[in-house]
């Protein structure tokens, strides 16, 4: 049996037999208090989906009507100074940002020039990301066409780990995203896939400043969510969300596909889950976010209480 089936089948190492993160800070809450009144999860956005004429803040603004909390820019490449003027101006909150380029230049990749240049890109987007006063950067980790599962896996981890006092300087986790990467998973393998690789992947940082992005739709094809949700429990620092359709093996609308966003739900309230959740689907004009926004209201109840 291969070193990349022996992890996925058996989870990796003991060290990803249990599901709480022993070097993880407790789930991200904006209620410290559990009295306070709000909502348990709340609405963000990739920057890119906004598709409105004008200005950064012409954007954050049509964002915000639609019913968006926060924001989630591409990180490095933006200017700070117009995103800070377009935060304050539009009441909406840049939350995190996604690594601007890691499916360009890859912490897996097997030149080490191209690691070094994948390094600078999450070295400079925490600092842009810390700049706009947001505390945390999606990535991608790795790309398993890259090598052998141990290769993959022990480059990805070497290159992320240079960048963990860079994150813990700037308060600024790295969120680990699952995608469909070929990496801690069978990408050609059943639907009863386990999020233990993914754990044990996190866990081997050994540290509070990596957790997991969790989103939700990507891997409905490969595994049940609300089980990874449990699986990875307070590794989860923020949500993703997107529709799939098993029965059309294709991503749709968030409501229009056939996830089991009830069990969802229940999971993410078992697991103590409070906090952001951003959407990742075709954007478009006002008419458009405005669906969006509501369509994460119907599937997850975004609104309802924090307690």
């Amino acid at each position: 049996m291969s070193n990349r089936r022996q992890f996925l089948q058996l989870g990796g190492a003991a060290a990803i037999a249990a599901t709480a993160h022993p070097f993880a800070s407790p789930a991200p809450s904006f209620a410290e208090d559990a009295a306070a009144a709000g909502p348990w999860l709340r609405k963000s956005l990739k920057i890119g989906m906004i598709r409105v004429p004008g200005s950064m803040t012409d954007k954050f603004r049509a964002a915000k009507r639609a019913g968006f909390e926060g924001v989630e820019l591409n990180a490095p490449g933006f200017d700070v100074e117009e995103a800070v003027e377009a935060a304050k101006a539009s009441g909406l909150i840049i939350d995190g940002t996604v690594n601007a380029d890691h499916w360009k230049v890859r912490h897996s990749d097997p030149d080490p020039d191209v690691r070094a240049e994948a390094l600078k890109s999450l070295r400079d987007g925490l600092e842009a990301t810390a700049q706009v006063g947001a505390d945390t950067l999606l990535l991608v980790p790795a790309h398993g066409k890259d090598g052998s599962f141990d290769e993959v896996y022990e480059r990805s981890m070497a290159n992320i780990r240079q960048a963990l006092p860079d994150a813990e300087r700037l308060g600024v986790k790295i969120l680990i995203e699952n995608v469909w990467n070929h990496f801690l998973y069978e990408h050609d393998g059943g639907r009863d896939q386990s999020a233990e690789p993914l754990a044990g992947y996190i866990d081997a940082f050994e540290s509070p400043w990596v957790g997991v992005q969790f989103d939700i739709g990507n891997h409905w094809k490969y595994g049940d969510p609300a089980q990874w949700i449990r699986t990875l429990g307070d590794r989860i620092k923020k949500l993703d969300i997107k529709g799939f359709s098993r029965k059309d093996d294709s991503f749709t609308k968030i409501t229009e596909g056939d996830l089991p966003w009830g069990s969802v739900r229940e999971a993410l309230r078992e697991i103590g889950y409070t906090g952001w959740v951003a959407a990742e689907v075709g954007g478009g004009g006002q008419e458009r976010l405005a669906e969006i926004s509501q369509h994460m209201e119907t599937a997850l109840h975004c609104s309802e209480s924090v307690s």
